[in-house]
C-alpha cells in the first residue's frame, strides 16, 4: 500500500512539473521580418535593410528567456540612395572597412536573460557578435502576440568597425562618422 501511495505521488510530481514549467521555442519568420539600420555622419545620414537569416525565442510559460538571431550581413542595402552611389556605399559597408562579410558573413545576438516589465514589455540582456568581436547588450523589448519590435543602439567601435571614427582619427572633418548606429528591429512569429 505505501509503495502504491509512493508511486502515485511521484508520478503526480512529474505530471504537476511538467506541466507547471512549459518551454517553448518560437522561430521567427524571417521573410516577413525587418532590421533597418541607421547610421549618422556630420554631414548627414544614410540608412538601409539587413536580413535575418535566422532566429528564435525561447519563452517558459509564456515569458522570453531566451533566445538566437542571426543575421546575413551580406545582404546589408542602402535605401536611401540609388544608382552608383548606392551600390558604391553598399560595397564599402560590406568591407573590409566596415563590416568585413566576406570573413564574418553573419553577426549575432544571443539573449541571455529577460525581465518582464509588465504589458509584453522586456528589458532584455545579451551578447552581441560583430566581426567575431562579443560584447553585451541591453534594449526593451516589446512583445504583442505574433510579433515582437525593439530599437538598438549599438557602438560600432567596440566592433572593430572604425572607418571615420571620430574616436580613433583626428582631423577628419565633415567625412566624420558617428560610432553609434541604430537598428529598427520588428520580428514577426
Amino acid at each position: 500500500m505505501k509503495n502504491r501511495i509512493l508511486k502515485g505521488g511521484i508520478a503526480t510530481v512529474i505530471v504537476l512539473t511538467t506541466v507547471a514549467f512549459t518551454n517553448t521555442k518560437k522561430e521567427v519568420n524571417v521573410e516577413a521580418s525587418t532590421v533597418e539600420w541607421t547610421g549618422e555622419k556630420v554631414t548627414g545620414s544614410h540608412n538601409g535593410t539587413i536580413k535575418l537569416e535566422s532566429g528564435h525565442l525561447m519563452l517558459e510559460d509564456e515569458k522570453i528567456v531566451g533566445g538566437e538571431f542571426v543575421m546575413d550581413m551580406s545582404t546589408i542595402t542602402v535605401t536611401d540612395l540609388t544608382g552608383e552611389n548606392k551600390g558604391k556605399l553598399e560595397g564599402h559597408l560590406k568591407s573590409e572597412d566596415f563590416f568585413g562579410v566576406e570573413k564574418h558573413p553573419t553577426a549575432k545576438l544571443i539573449i541571455t536573460s529577460a525581465a518582464s516589465k509588465g504589458n509584453g514589455k522586456y528589458g532584455i540582456v545579451g551578447d552581441l557578435t560583430i566581426k567575431n568581436e562579443t560584447h553585451p547588450i541591453t534594449f526593451d523589448l516589446v512583445m504583442n502576440g505574433d510579433s515582437a519590435t525593439t530599437n538598438l543602439t549599438i557602438d560600432r567601435s567596440k566592433y572593430n568597425v572604425r572607418y571615420g571614427s571620430g574616436s580613433f582619427f583626428d582631423n577628419l572633418g565633415d567625412k566624420t562618422i558617428y560610432d553609434n548606429f541604430e537598428l529598427d528591429v520588428n520580428l514577426k512569429f
